[in-house]
């Protein structure tokens, strides 16, 4: 076994290879980027290296800094996670020049699987199912053509190299195709270099079911079964499980052996994830990953084996610690991606930094792999993926139970993210009995993204906010009469006293589109009274409610109103108080109660990044006609693709930016011509 490793991968990969690392007494060496300095795999590793500045292709993918590094630190073999250069032949290569053992599969099989095209030609030779498609060397526009009318619309349009979702778009009739195929083209280039693409028949509503396979040198493989990894948006997973639900033996059987099937065509050794989409009992070959998997956790949860083990005693030369005889599946397991993204705006990423973060507790049946925490930023530099939730049960049911009372606890504030469609998913009684497939987010995008129900109406929420907001009030004049000459003046005093009448404190507080001011009375002991307007949906004649908040175990707000004890968490977020219940944010905004009304602003012929990320494409040029929706520039981070449209008809007066050229959020993109004047 070795001694010391280098993990040339970051986030909560390089976290979880450091565990197995440890446990197994094997030294592990991390390397960051500038934007990573202080990242958890840092901190968690026996050494820490630096390799270049933030964007990946300068640190991340600089295959001859890394190999320095591994060489300098004295590290015997190079663990790629995946991602970046897991699935890199070249970097494999590299590290076989300068004597480091690359714990992954041999390079020959990496490009043998590292092309879609040929992977699928070499199936198809292997007696392995294929859907129908073209993955020939020709690549013009009318080849393409030619080859969607033969295979029949909609059809898909992938690249040939890489995987992830990425360089995949669907041309649903002939007048689709060239927009497809660029779109496809100018991902796979930029996320692969290289832009060769493949064609096939695009399935509705398939299954996506891979197989996880290991092989060792002495020609030995095995399947340790399936995944279904169906729920998903933009082609990339989101929820993740094992076994697949429906999943017959016969079927298990094949697909496992088919899998293995194609690792031996190849000569394979070490993990790999041999990809297929089912329609009930017939499957066909998608693609082959030549790595670890993110979802890799819910194998490990059936199995009972730590994967990361069997890559290193594989790379190390040990044969495969199981036959296949001896595996079995126990229980159920899910996982699901937690994402700094936003699904309501076409699940946009979202930056920013880590406010607030709680993790439902650990258990036996629970897990949670992640590389952030409260502190920490979400760049544009890399992916999204804050943390991977996995859970375990004796059935699925139990599982998906499981699953949704943790997501229930999760709490993250700081960032736009996935939970609440999470939550909805769990929560949707199609997949509670396991009717999944890859079309299952888009088809039920309404019921899933929509917005909690009654949000406003909670007169709870709005009691925590102004609690809170009272609270930092007074915190803030007591932090001011310290300070001040004459700390004891009644003038620094933070209470309700009215020279005649009953003291009140009088709060505005919007949430959403419903801005309410209330009044607050405070009472002896610490409690208070809320005056509540007329509220069509909390109180529609107004009411007063009595209130007292305190600090619970979990250093949250344990709330009584009207003597009913509610936990809950509020989060300070610059003028912002977000209200934490059930796992679900509810921002609230303080207004000062003297300010007059806001004014109308006027219209702006601006377009203006949304977030931080690196110009793929500018896609009009100044004097340009544009309709309102019209695409005008591409923009890339987080490795995903966003088009920012016209927002108006007019004409281009600017563009502001060229490709490649990173620009922070708010940055002016597009600048539009005035209309002209109308003469009276």
């Amino acid at each position: 076994m070795f001694q010391k490793i280098l993990i040339a991968n970051r986030g909560e990969i390089a976290c979880r290879v450091i565990a197995t690392a440890r446990r197994l007494g094997i030294v592990s060496v991390a390397i960051y980027s500038e934007a990573d300095g202080r990242a958890l795999h840092v901190a968690l590793a026996d050494e820490a290296w630096p390799v270049g500045p933030a964007p990946a292709r300068e640190s991340y993918l600089a295959i001859g800094k890394i190999i320095d590094v591994a060489g300098r630190a004295g590290a015997e073999a190079i663990h790629p996670g995946y991602g970046f250069l897991a699935e890199n032949a070249d970097f494999a290569e590299a590290c076989a020049a300068a004597g480091i053992v690359f714990i992954g599969p041999p390079p020959a099989a990496i490009r043998a699987m590292g092309s879609k095209a040929a992977a699928k030609a070499l199936m198809e030779r292997s007696g392995v199912p294929l859907v129908s498609g073209y993955h020939g060397a020709a690549q013009d526009f009318s080849r393409f053509r030619a080859e969607a009318e033969r295979i029949g619309y909609p059809v898909l349009v992938k690249a040939s190299a890489g995987g992830g979702g990425k360089g995949m778009r669907v041309a649903a009739g002939p007048e689709e195709l060239a927009a497809a195929i660029e779109g496809a083209r100018s991902e796979a280039r930029n996320a692969f270099g290289d832009d060769r693409l493949l064609i096939e028949k695009y399935m509705t509503a398939p299954r996506h079911i891979e197989i996880q396979v290991f092989a060792d040198a002495y020609d030995h493989v095995v399947s340790l079964f399936e995944r279904d990894c169906s729920i998903q948006r933009r082609h990339q997973k989101v929820i993740e499980e094992a076994p697949a639900p429906g999943m017959s033996e016969a079927q298990r059987q094949a697909m496992g052996e088919a899998a293995c099937r194609a690792a031996r065509a190849v000569g394979y050794v070490g993990a790999g994830t041999v990809e297929f989409i089912a329609s009930g009992e017939k499957f066909y070959f998608m693609e082959m990953n030549t790595r670890l998997q993110v979802e890799h956790p819910v194998t490990e949860m059936i199995t009972g084996e730590d994967l990361v083990e069997w890559q290193l005693r594989i790379a190390a030369g040990e044969a495969l610690p199981l036959s296949q005889d001896r595996l079995r599946v126990r229980g159920h397991a899910i996982e699901a991606r937690i994402y700094a993204e936003d699904p309501a705006h076409d699940f946009r990423p979202s930056t920013g930094t880590l406010i607030h973060v709680r993790e439902p507790p650990r258990a036996s049946h629970l897990r949670i792999d992640s590389g952030v925490g409260a502190g920490d930023a979400i760049t544009p530099y890399y992916d999204p993926m804050i943390a991977k939730l996995i859970v375990h049960g004796e059935t699925r049911a139990t599982a998906v139970r499981r699953l949704a009372a943790a997501l229930a606890q999760y709490e993250i504030v700081g960032v736009e993210t996935n939970l609440a469609l999470l939550r909805a998913i769990a929560a949707h009684p199609d997949f509670a009995r396991g009717a999944l497939d890859t079309g299952f987010i888009a088809r039920e995008a309404k019921t899933l993204l929509a917005a909690p129900a009654g949000e406003t109406a909670d007169p709870v929420l709005w009691a925590a906010a102004a609690l809170a907001a009272l609270a930092d009030a007074r915190r803030e004049r007591a932090a001011e009469a310290a300070a001040s000459a004459d700390p004891f003046s009644p003038w620094n005093e933070a209470g309700a006293w009215r020279m005649n009448g009953d003291g009140y404190q009088d709060l505005v507080l919007t949430l959403g589109e419903e801005t309410v001011r209330l009044r607050i009375h405070p009472e002896p002991g610490g409690a208070c009274r809320l005056d509540l307007p007329p509220m069509p949906m909390v109180c529609p004649m107004g009411g007063s409610l009595r209130a007292e908040a305190a600090e619970d175990a979990e250093g949250g707000m344990a709330l009584r109103l009207e003597g009913v004890l509610h936990h809950l968490r509020v989060v300070r977020r610059a003028d912002m108080l977000v209200v934490v219940r059930g796992g679900c944010n509810h921002v609230f905004h303080v207004a000062d109660p003297l300010a007059p009304p806001a004014g109308e602003e006027a219209g702006s012929e601006r377009l203006v990044a949304p977030i931080p990320a690196r110009i793929a494409r500018v896609l009009v040029k100044a004097g340009e006609r544009v309709r309102k929706g019209d695409p005008l520039i591409v923009l890339e981070a987080m490795k995903m693709e966003m088009t920012i449209v016209a927002p108006l008809d007019g004409v281009v007066e600017n563009v502001l930016h060229g490709a490649e050229e990173m620009v922070e959020e708010g940055t002016e993109l597009v600048t539009f011509a005035a209309p002209p004047r109308k003469s009276c």
